[in-house]
């Protein structure tokens, strides 16, 4: 048999694979991200399908999340087939259970994952697993999955015990040509491809492909006895961490975590949550990239899928705007409109029983974006939520970050350089900034 026949044969059989995995499992665990409910809903606890799975003990809350936030340069076409794409993520919870999302939102074609595995990494900035804690995942009962174009799916539960504070692996493995990616760049996080079906490979020897972005992967969700609800950080690059140390879990949100886990430990009265991070570079409140779907959605698009959509959620941080007056100069006259974006971000959070805590917007001066025009935008901004116009409670970044001698700028030692995003000591202030007594109670009655 030739090369090329042989090459026909296997995809003709994935391909069959495939079509009775779609019967099979389509109908019961795709959505489309939206963030409405349906069988695939992230909110809560399911029925498990997979024998081995505990019965349910604690609750299900986020322990990891990054957004879909475009298709990957590069991957139009060919995707990444053929390749094991494992993902390195940070545990903010632990637990005693795990399941993941992947999405396939900007893919033009479905994808087809034919093998998935969740390990906890030997160590840091390694794809080498521990081999005890290696586990296949399935969807739906079946290893092979086949995630339409636009949707998502989440796995069956998988029994793991997945530590606080901890990187976790998750590999898939596709066949066939799906592009494009779904990924996350900026992730401050490397993750690691090999050649070939690797997926169950504890060792690191195959995976010499390193990549700043996470692909596929949404979430990780964990059975947890250690929280009772979740905090999603939404915002946009200075939620995501640009200007933080790469593979050293600097962001505001992860300090923040850690923040809380020792209050508890110190036997502090605070809220037992898990902390995870929605941010996506360049976000903004009110406007969408180019493509359909968009790419990097804007805030009040992507806020049902992002917040809503995860599970057990008690409270959202919210730090969005400075984009919306980089990028529009109209804005300069009408801070107003994004003031009335964000508090649309709010009411979709109260109807859902979220407290929301909203940030304000820090300095840029000396950035090339900065104007005096675009300055006043901010103050503006500033001033609404200051005076408690906009959010349930308030965290004041811009104040805990401005140089004292030029409030338009960071501090220099809060500067990662650009004048626009914090160094690793201005995201620790800025976590340091956010009273932990704010993450209690719910949002406001409305009449």
């Amino acid at each position: 048999m030739t090369r090329r026949h042989g090459y026909a044969l296997l995809s003709a059989i994935v391909a069959l694979i495939a079509v009775l995995s779609a019967a099979i499992y389509i109908g019961v665990a795709s959505d489309n991200g939206s963030g409405e409910s349906s069988k695939n809903s992230l909110s809560g606890p399911r029925a498990p399908h997979n024998s081995a799975a505990p019965a349910s003990t604690g609750a299900w809350v986020g322990s990891w999340s990054a957004s879909p936030v475009g298709g990957e340069p590069g991957t139009e076409t060919a995707g990444l087939a053929g390749r094991s794409l494992r993902n390195v993520v940070h545990t903010a919870i632990g637990g005693t259970s795990a399941r993941i999302t992947l999405s396939n939102l900007y893919g033009q074609a479905p994808l087809t994952v034919t093998h998935a595995s969740i390990a906890v990494a030997a160590g840091t900035g390694s794809a080498e697993a521990v081999v005890a804690t290696m586990r296949r995942l399935t969807f739906g009962g079946n290893t092979v999955v086949v995630i339409p174009a636009g949707q998502q799916v989440l796995s069956d539960t998988v029994a793991l015990r997945v530590p606080a504070d901890s990187d976790i692996l998750v590999t898939t493995y596709s066949p066939t040509p799906s592009g494009p990616v779904t990924y996350h760049p900026h992730a401050r996080q490397i993750s690691y491809a090999a050649r070939g079906d690797r997926t169950e490979d504890p060792t690191a020897t195959a995976y010499t492909e390193r990549t700043e972005y996470w692909r596929y992967l949404t979430a990780l969700d964990v059975l947890s006895d250690e929280a009772a609800g979740t905090v999603v950080a939404f915002g946009d690059s200075l939620t995501d961490g640009v200007g933080s140390t790469e593979n050293t879990n600097r962001r505001w949100p992860d300090i923040l975590s850690d923040r809380l886990h020792a209050a508890l430990h110190s036997g502090q009265d605070v809220p037992r949550y898990s902390v995870v991070n929605q941010g996506i570079g360049g976000n903004q409140v009110l406007a969408d990239g180019l493509g359909r779907p968009a790419e990097n959605q804007a805030g009040v698009s992507r806020f049902a899928r992002d917040v809503l959509g995860r599970p057990n959620v008690k409270v959202v941080v919210v730090d969005l705007g400075i984009n919306d007056i980089l990028r529009n100069p109209r804005l300069a006259d009408h801070p107003d409109q994004v003031v009335a974006g964000l508090r649309s971000l709010v009411r979709q959070a109260h109807a859902r029983g979220i407290k929301v805590i909203g940030a304000t917007l820090m300095p840029f001066g000396g950035h090339h974006g900065y104007s005096e025009a675009r300055e006043n935008v901010r103050q503006a901004i500033n001033a609404e939520i200051r005076a408690g116009r906009v959010y349930d409670a308030v965290v004041d970044f811009d104040k805990v970050v401005r140089d004292p001698y030029d409030p338009r700028r960071f501090r220099p030692d809060y500067d990662s350089g650009d004048h626009l995003h914090p160094s690793d000591q201005g995201y620790e202030r800025m976590a340091q900034a956010l009273d932990l007594n704010a993450l209690k109670g719910s949002a406001p009655t409305r009449l």
